[in-house]
């Protein structure tokens, strides 16, 4: 993994300004241990923060001038008001949102000198964008000397997602970016917002398929909608059902709904019974039932649609290697990262293997690296 902390944004904040930064904040990426497009349908989730985050460095314009953002990845830079801001289109959307839905309890927002920088590969399912409003947020929150709670900034982050950028997605990859602790995987209710930290040891190999999709353009939107629709439907023979995560699997099979419609409710409806599952599992021996893995992969593969041959091809050779316990696709899909989870040393060593033959069945080169689960957003060099 590359090395990168608070210095590397200090350093990269000095060579693009000349000056020091004032406030520092990181927030990881995260992956989905279990509990796959439940969050936006009010079901459970299991996710837990990685080793990969991304630094936002800021510092108050006390000059007059209008606010500048800058990215270490040479991806642009923006220049805007931070008392005005208007949608582009663009990555740094993402930043120029939190600001936009940021309201101060008191006077305005300052105009800043701003530079990112991140480890964390953009498009890959591992929840980017949510670590860069995480992190954002909680750079903005210290600056502007503002009292906010981790909990309030992911809402934050989430209106930024969903209002301002315009991704229909759940509070799930927020929330994991702002509440992950060491050692704890998240188990989050999204319809109540109520959380527990669940004990999770045990390692993580993530394995980027390097065939990136935006949800931008993808077909999440288009699920987003079929679960509506489902839920529409259900409510027509169950008016009191609060969200397609709380019908059971038999009322979907009894309701008679297109057959598009009936798979999409029927993996929200069994996916979040199977995070209760593994939380259970996990509370009681410290390790993951595999199994529910791969039946969380296969209910994606066959009733959501949004597996690819890549990502099926990596929890099929999972299955192969001795001491993995399970493997399924992580984030939403179509392209992005799977995890297999298991012991260390088996972990480690299927690496290269698993490069190598994926190179020779499809032509790309993957990117793995080990992880486990870690802390969430913080203040990295506190302001003055």
């Amino acid at each position: 993994m590359e090395t990168l902390n608070a210095a590397a944004a200090r350093e990269f904040f000095r060579k693009t300004y000349g000056c020091e930064p004032d406030v520092i904040g990181s927030a990881p990426g995260r992956v989905n241990l279990i509990g796959e497009h439940t969050d936006y349908n009010g079901g459970q989730v299991l996710p837990l923060a990685i080793d990969r985050r991304t630094y936002v460095a800021m510092k108050r314009r006390t000059d007059g001038g209008t606010s500048r953002l800058a990215s270490e990845t040479g991806t642009g830079t923006a220049e805007f008001d931070a008392r005005s801001i208007e949608r582009s289109g663009q990555w740094w959307d993402y930043v120029t949102g939190v600001f936009a839905s940021f309201v101060p309890r008191k006077g305005a927002l300052p105009q800043v000198q701003a530079v990112v920088t991140s480890n964390l590969p953009a498009g890959s399912g591992l929840s980017s964008s949510a670590a860069l409003e995480m992190a954002t947020s909680i750079t903005l929150a210290k600056l502007a000397d503002e009292e906010r709670s981790l909990k309030d900034l992911a809402l934050l982050s989430w209106q930024v997602e969903t209002q301002f950028v315009g991704v229909s997605c759940g509070v799930m990859d927020q929330f994991a970016s702002a509440l992950g602790e060491k050692g704890r995987a998240l188990h989050l209710w999204c319809d109540t917002l109520a959380t527990e930290q669940v004990p999770m040891g045990q390692a993580v190999l993530i394995f980027d398929t390097n065939s990136p999709r935006s949800l931008r353009g993808s077909q999440f939107n288009i699920r987003q909608r079929e679960c509506q629709e489902a839920l529409a439907l259900l409510r027509n023979r169950n008016p009191d059902l609060a969200d397609l995560a709380a019908a059971s699997p038999d009322e979907v099979r009894a309701a008679g709904l297109p057959d598009n419609l009936e798979k999409r409710a029927l993996h929200v409806t069994e996916e979040t019974r199977r995070v209760e599952r593994l939380v259970a599992v996990l509370k009681e021996t410290g390790q993951v039932d595999g199994d529910l893995l791969y039946q969380s992969h296969e209910s994606l593969r066959t009733l959501y649609e949004c597996s690819t041959p890549q990502l099926d091809w990596f929890v099929n050779e999972s299955r192969k290697i001795h001491g993995v316990r399970g493997a399924r696709l992580t984030g939403a899909g179509w392209g992005g990262c799977a995890i297999a989870v298991g012991d260390l040393d088996a972990l480690s060593g299927a690496q290269p293997g698993l490069i190598a033959n994926y190179k020779s069945k499809f032509g790309l080169d993957a990117r793995t690296w080990l992880t486990s689960a870690e802390a969430g957003a913080r203040v990295e060099v506190p302001g003055k």
